[in-house]
C-alpha cells in the first residue's frame, strides 16, 4: 500500500516546508493559482456542506481555502514536515482541517465511498504510479461524488514553460521541482480515470501570462497546466 512513494519528490518539499505559507516564496504559484482552482472547484460542487479528502495537500493552501467555503477537510500528505506546518497555520487561521500522514492507498482501503468530493492537485506527476492513486482517489469518493485531479501535459512546449521557463528563468519554482518524464498526458489521464471507474466530465486548462504575472482559466489550451473534473459513475 505505502509503496507508491518516491522518497526525493517528499525530499524536496520537506526542505522547503518553513516557506510554504510565504507568499513570495517558492510556493508562490501555488498561491496565485488556488483561488482559481477553490473557484472552480466550488462552482461544479458546492463546497458548504460536502466531506472532502485533499490528497496530497502539503502545507494546506488548497485545504484550509475549501474549509473556508464550509467543507469538511481532511488533508494527507507522506510529507511530515508540510503536514507540520499545516497544523501551525490552523492557530492562525482557526480553521478545523483533519491532517493525516498517509497515501491514497492506505486511507481509501480505510474508509472506502467516505466523501463527497476528493482533490488531488498538482500532485500526480510526484508519484511513481499516479493510476494507483486514481484508484484510491474513486475509491474514496461515493457514488455520484466527484475527483477533481490537476497536472502538466507532457509535450515540447510543457517542458520549455513548466520546467525551463518556471524554474530556469523565471525562477518561479525551484529548479529540479518538475520531472519531464512524469509529466502525465489528458488522454493518459483519462484512461486512468476511465479504468478507475471515473468518467471524464471536463477538462481544463490554467494559463499563465509571464507579462501580467496572472494565470487563468481556458478550456480551449491544455497544453501545459490542466485540471480535470470527474464523477464517480
Amino acid at each position: 500500500m505505502a509503496d507508491n512513494v518516491d522518497n526525493e519528490e517528499i525530499a524536496k518539499f520537506e526542505a522547503l516546508a518553513n516557506r510554504w505559507w510565504d507568499k513570495e516564496s517558492e510556493f508562490k504559484p501555488l498561491h496565485d493559482i488556488n483561488p482559481l482552482r477553490t473557484n472552480y472547484i466550488d462552482s461544479k460542487v458546492s463546497l458548504a456542506g460536502k466531506k472532502v479528502i485533499d490528497i496530497g495537500c502539503g502545507g494546506g493552501i488548497l485545504s484550509e481555502a475549501m474549509a473556508q467555503r464550509g467543507a469538511t477537510v481532511k488533508g494527507i500528505d507522506m510529507g511530515e514536515a508540510p503536514l507540520n506546518v499545516a497544523r501551525l497555520h490552523l492557530k492562525e487561521s482557526k480553521l478545523s482541517i483533519d491532517y493525516e500522514q498517509t497515501t491514497a492507498e492506505a486511507i481509501a482501503a480505510r474508509e472506502p465511498e467516505q466523501y463527497d468530493v476528493v482533490t488531488c492537485l498538482e500532485m500526480l506527476e510526484h508519484v511513481p504510479d499516479p493510476s494507483s492513486v486514481i484508484k484510491a482517489c474513486a475509491k474514496l469518493v461515493k457514488p455520484g461524488g466527484h475527483v477533481f485531479m490537476s497536472t502538466i501535459n507532457r509535450n515540447p512546449k510543457s517542458y520549455l514553460f513548466a520546467i525551463i521557463g518556471a524554474e530556469y528563468i523565471l525562477n518561479m519554482l525551484p529548479k529540479g521541482t518538475h520531472e519531464y518524464g512524469k509529466f502525465i498526458q489528458p488522454a493518459e489521464l483519462n484512461n486512468y480515470s476511465r479504468l478507475a471507474g471515473l468518467e471524464t466530465k471536463e477538462l481544463i486548462g490554467m494559463t499563465y501570462n509571464p507579462l501580467t504575472k496572472s494565470y487563468k482559466l481556458n478550456a480551449k489550451d491544455v497544453s501545459v497546466n490542466y485540471l480535470m473534473h470527474t464523477i464517480k459513475s
